[in-house]
């Protein structure tokens, strides 16, 4: 029997044990719950993007669709069709005997096969401007498939440099609503010593609240901000995401017009929307040639074998040829050698050139304005980069003063110098510096990015 001592000490033991397992047990589920927030750069997130987006996804079928689409052209202008046949039957009434070519009212069974083949050797060039078109429609896919990353990519920073103007913005509002209750503090103790009146606490106390509003509606900003980031990405809503900060640095001094002009000329040549544009206009080309071609003459070549085998099961001393001997014997072959003269289909060649030709000066009037957009684009993005490089600058230097003049009326309030109203319009003027200064900085971040990708700067190597 255990005595109460032994028992006792147990019991603590079993208690220690309890415990320590129950450490053991938060410090995994602490250190998982680590493992499962992620931080990601920048470029880190974009690539998740366009590893993950549906849109690429559909992308690349798209492009398998039009490899397939070239095979098949390159088939069809240097292979034939080739074609087999067979068929098995009985025939129980009257019929036309193979061997004597008269009617017979016997049951027979007949067997053949066939095998042919056609190539076409003039289609009006149909086939080598097929040939084209795919090559080009190719190329096009590949075209489209960096637009669609292209525009992942800056959906992708754009959403990640608002999360992080948000997230700086609550830190800002956080410190702003310490520095207010401290204010709240300082001048409840001056009303009690006769420095303040109580209309100067409520008015700080007003102060406190709109922070603490700003505050509150910053962090539900921040909320929706990093749901459209996962959103963009394509990341498991439910999954916490954490991102770096950007360090932008602001070394610009304005484009000279040698340099907008070439950049200019590089996007008109080299941008996804201009390819894409001048690919349509090029296979709108290829098919009107194919249409107007087509009221010529088509050559064509065919050739084939043939044989057959037959037998009446129920002809009374009929005995049959061997199976093999008649495939040898009725077998037969032909080569043929088609014409074909297009002499009246309701004028429908001709509607067809006309629609293609439509389709021609639509390609053309789009790809133009593809080049006038690119060129306005690029010349816009250069602008809006060289002014907000003017405006950071503006934005850096308000939020320095700012900053200097809050830190003043701060100590000012303290010692009684200023009214309250006076260090609350301090105090909205500096935060409002800050987040001009925060937003002026992302936009210049953003529109520089986008002059590096006009200029032949992809957004995951800038």
């Amino acid at each position: 029997m255990l005595s109460f001592g032994t028992c006792k000490n147990m019991c603590k033991m079993k208690a220690k044990h309890n415990f320590f397992i129950l450490m053991m047990v938060l410090g995994a589920l602490t250190s998982v719950k680590a493992q499962d927030t992620v931080t990601m750069d920048l470029k880190a997130c974009m690539r998740y993007a366009v590893e993950h987006s549906t849109k690429m996804r559909i992308a690349h079928a798209d492009n398998r669709d039009a490899q397939i689409d070239r095979r098949d052209a390159i088939l069809t202008a240097f292979t034939p069709t080739i074609e087999g046949n067979t068929y098995a039957y009985s025939n129980f009434g009257r019929s036309i005997d193979p061997e004597t070519n008269t009617y017979i009212r016997t049951t027979s069974f007949h067997n053949g096969y066939s095998l042919s083949a056609g190539i076409n050797l003039f289609n009006g060039f149909q086939a080598v401007n097929n040939l084209k078109i795919t090559k080009t429609a190719q190329l096009m896919g590949l075209t489209k498939e960096q637009q669609t990353e292209d525009q992942i990519c800056l959906a992708t920073m754009e959403a990640y440099c608002n999360v992080l103007y948000y997230t700086e913005m609550q830190k800002a509002l956080q410190a702003q609503v310490t520095t207010a209750e401290k204010a709240v503090q300082l001048a409840t103790r001056q009303e009690q010593l006769g420095q303040k009146s109580h209309a100067d606490v409520v008015q700080m106390q007003s102060d406190l609240a709109e922070r603490q509003y700003q505050l509150t509606t910053c962090r539900n900003n921040l909320n929706n901000a990093i749901i459209t980031l996962k959103d963009v990405m394509f990341w498991p809503i439910e999954k916490p995401l954490k991102i770096e900060g950007l360090s932008v640095g602001l070394s610009h001094r304005g484009s000279r017009t040698d340099e907008i002009s070439q950049m200019v000329e590089f996007a008109k040549t080299n941008m996804p929307a201009v390819l894409l544009a001048e690919g349509t206009m090029k296979n709108a080309r290829l098919a009107l040639k194919t249409a107007r071609w087509q009221l010529l003459p088509r050559l064509s070549l065919y050739g084939g074998w043939s044989s057959s085998y037959f037998t009446y099961p129920g002809m009374e001393g009929y005995v049959p040829t061997p199976y093999f001997e008649q495939m040898k014997n009725n077998g037969g072959e032909y080569v043929q050698l088609s014409l074909s003269i297009p002499i009246f289909d309701r004028l429908s060649k001709h509607s067809n050139i006309a629609k293609r030709k439509n389709a021609y000066d639509r390609a053309q009037a789009d790809y133009e304005q593809a080049l006038q957009t690119v060129e306005a684009e690029v010349r816009r993005a250069i602008a809006d980069r060289d002014g907000s490089a003017d405006a950071l600058r503006q934005a850096d230097t308000r939020a320095e003063l700012q900053q200097e003049a809050f830190t003043l009326n701060t100590k000012r309030f303290e010692q009684g110098l200023i009214s309250s109203i006076e260090y609350q319009t301090a105090s909205n003027n500096y935060l409002n510096a800050l987040a001009e200064q925060l937003n002026a900085r992302l936009q210049y971040f953003i529109k520089n990015s986008v002059v590096n990708y006009y200029g032949g700067t992809s957004y995951l190597e800038q």
